[in-house]
């Protein structure tokens, strides 16, 4: 069998166990329950020969089961969750203040009906593969989002650059804007210097041809 033993506590309290085989598993998972400290949810593995302890523990109430290190961490960590909502839809408050085993004779049927399921049906590994996948897009998605905010200073320079290159382009069009009309004025004093000389040409062409400056035969 993939999961060989199932236990519900809250903290080190056990509610409820069952055991599909003769292990010192019961052991080891009270020495794990007093492992963990604090108040926070958590998933954990640990690890025992060949055999994986998974815990998942979440609003202080821990679901805990010993799988062969061959069934991974899909199945065991979908079995927990399974038995967790089952377990709080059963008893909801009443986990609060129980004592230890109140709930073994009626839940360790359960415990042993999952065991069997997630140990032994293949729609047991169908069904959590795809919840498998989907999470592992959910965790993609958040991974993105995390590179995203990790590459923030990258982005606010981006920004930067960006305002810079604005006030770049405003400058050149202003400095576009004057070179345009210091070059008018360059032509218009050209052509006029230009139109000057001609005319001066001109002038002493007609001068000679007068035989004088003051155009003394053409007069």
């Amino acid at each position: 069998m993939a999961i060989l033993y199932a236990l519900v506590a809250r903290g080190s309290v056990v509610l409820a166990e069952y055991s599909a085989a003769s292990t010192n598993a019961s052991s080891i998972a009270r020495q794990i329950l007093e492992k963990i400290t604090g108040a926070d949810d958590t998933n954990v593995s640990y690890s025992q020969d060949r055999y994986i302890f998974h815990v998942k523990r979440t609003d202080g109430l821990s679901v805990l089961c010993m799988a062969d290190e061959t069934a991974g961490r899909r199945i065991p960590f979908a079995f927990l969750e399974d038995i967790h909502q089952k377990f709080v839809k059963t008893y909801g408050r009443a986990v609060l203040s129980a004592n230890a085993y109140a709930m073994h004779d009626e839940f360790s049927r359960v415990l042993s009906q999952q065991v069997e399921y997630y140990s032994n049906d293949p729609n047991a590994d169908r069904i959590n593969r795809l919840k498998g996948e989907m999470s592992q897009v959910r965790n993609v998605m958040i991974e993105n989002i995390d590179k995203v905010l990790e590459r923030g200073d990258r982005l606010e320079l981006l920004v930067d650059k960006t305002a810079n290159m604005q006030g770049t382009a405003v400058r050149f069009r202003k400095q576009t804007r004057r070179f345009r009309s210091t070059m008018w004025w360059r032509n218009v004093k050209l052509t006029g210097g230009l139109i000057i000389i001609v005319l001066v040409l001109i002038y002493f062409v007609v001068a000679f041809a007068c035989h004088g400056l003051a155009l003394p035969s053409c007069v």
